[in-house]
């Protein structure tokens, strides 16, 4: 799995994903979110700090209507998301994949 570095030079919204296979939860910071090709996907990352690494989520729906997170693992897709995201960022904001 590639991970990103990113430096923030904003506040985030702090968002709890609950793992219910290995019941525990993660809290992640959003730093972007963005839609390509009808997904939806999220740049996050497990702190605030001036460099963190950081992970892309992807929204999954169930039938239901149920939302899921799942981590991006394809080496192509990370970087095609890292190239959307690096544009949507601000220009503080560095980003190194």
């Amino acid at each position: 799995m590639s991970d990103f570095d990113v430096r923030k030079a904003y506040c985030m919204e702090k968002v709890t994903f609950y793992d219910d296979i290995e019941d525990t939860s993660v809290d992640f910071y959003v730093v972007e979110q963005t839609k390509l090709n009808g997904e939806t996907y999220l740049l996050v990352t497990e702190d605030e700090s001036e460099e963190a690494e950081a992970f892309i989520l992807r929204e999954v729906r169930s039938e239901n209507d149920e939302i899921t997170y799942e981590m991006v693992e394809d080496e192509l897709e990370i970087t095609a998301l890292g190239k959307v995201f690096a544009e949507l960022l601000d220009e503080d904001t560095d980003i190194q994949f």
